[in-house]
């Protein structure tokens, strides 16, 4: 991944293009991160007005999405997404037909809807238009629950901050764990959101900062390879088995069983890049006990092997790095 289109429309939403501006055009070359070729297109060059009262000046036509590796698509009005431009949708049929990276934002997703590459597929876009999404494109398997969601090449966010895990999970297929978390933690993000997420978190900013789990989860993402059952961590936490499952799931949008495989994942990631400890080895200091389960794990969730993740990203050969 090397190049980067980002398409704005009239009235765009501020928002989600500045998360495509941060994540993709920011220049993190002294951080020892690849600096990537990210363009901001428009079917008309010239002053493109936003939703919010301001407008912005864009240089480049939409050519280059016609050749980058990945074309974002950032959200877009109600009232156009019965009229996509024409140049967008050629845009977007052209980067589905040879296979390039393919990111909607938000209600973005009307764009790629319109441009049929979603038909027979799996998306998401925010939880307001998910239903008005399945209603016009009721070949779209429509998920109204998920941050994000991965189908083959295509990736579809929910609203707003959904956008920043989108595209962090693509930094991550593409530039690996490691340079993935150095971006999240230059963004100040947690890196580790997964696209099975609940959108709606019950209670995203506790009310009493001292009852928050989030020391629960620290403790736990510190010890990993230990039996980190519902019950453990409810007796860690005071509380019982039911009432923990049921806050921590509040909180975090997740089961504890679902976030903390996801943590065991990021942590074996990071081991394959960083170290040249043995697969077994790994599966059994990130908690998933065997081999075949962290193989199980990456398939799933990676589609892609251990062996094959170690042999494109890893840098073991480095100066040994913190894995904590």
């Amino acid at each position: 991944m090397k190049t980067v289109a980002c398409i704005i429309q009239p009235h765009f939403s501020p928002f989600e293009f500045g998360i495509a501006c941060e994540v993709f055009g920011l220049d993190r070359s002294d951080d020892g991160i690849p600096k990537l070729d990210f363009r901001v297109l428009t079917a008309e060059p010239g002053v493109v007005p936003s939703k919010m009262g301001f407008s912005v000046n864009v240089e480049h036509d939409l050519s280059f999405a016609h050749e980058a590796d990945v074309v974002v698509v950032c959200p877009f009005p109600r009232e156009m997404w019965d009229t996509v431009d024409e140049r967008v949708i050629d845009a977007i049929r052209a980067a589905d037909a040879r296979g390039a990276w393919i990111v909607s934002e938000c209600s973005g997703v009307f764009a790629l809807a319109a441009a049929g590459v979603l038909d027979g597929r799996r998306a998401t876009t925010h939880w307001m238009y998910a239903g008005e999404l399945a209603r016009r494109y009721p070949q779209i398997d429509v998920n109204p629950d998920v941050l994000f969601v991965h189908d083959d090449h295509i990736i579809t966010s929910a609203g707003t901050a959904a956008g920043i895990d989108a595209c962090l999970s693509l930094l991550r297929i593409e530039l690996g764990a490691e340079t993935t978390n150095r971006i999240a933690r230059r963004m100040v993000v947690p890196p580790q959101r997964d696209g099975g997420q609940a959108q709606f978190i019950d209670r995203p900013i506790p009310y009493d900062a001292d009852a928050s789990l989030a020391p629960i989860a620290t403790w736990a993402v510190g010890n990993l390879r230990d039996d980190l059952s519902v019950e453990r961590l409810a007796a860690h936490a005071h509380m019982s088995p039911r009432t923990f499952a049921r806050r921590f799931k509040a909180e975090y949008g997740a089961t504890p069983a679902a976030w903390l495989t996801r943590q065991r994942l990021i942590q074996a990631q990071r081991m394959l890049e960083r170290t040249d400890l043995a697969i077994e080895q790994i599966a059994e200091e990130c908690g998933f006990g065997s081999a075949a389960v962290l193989r199980q794990n990456f398939a799933r969730v990676l589609d892609t092997t251990p062996t094959a993740y170690r042999a494109r990203f890893s840098c073991a050969d480095e100066a040994e790095m913190s894995i904590a």
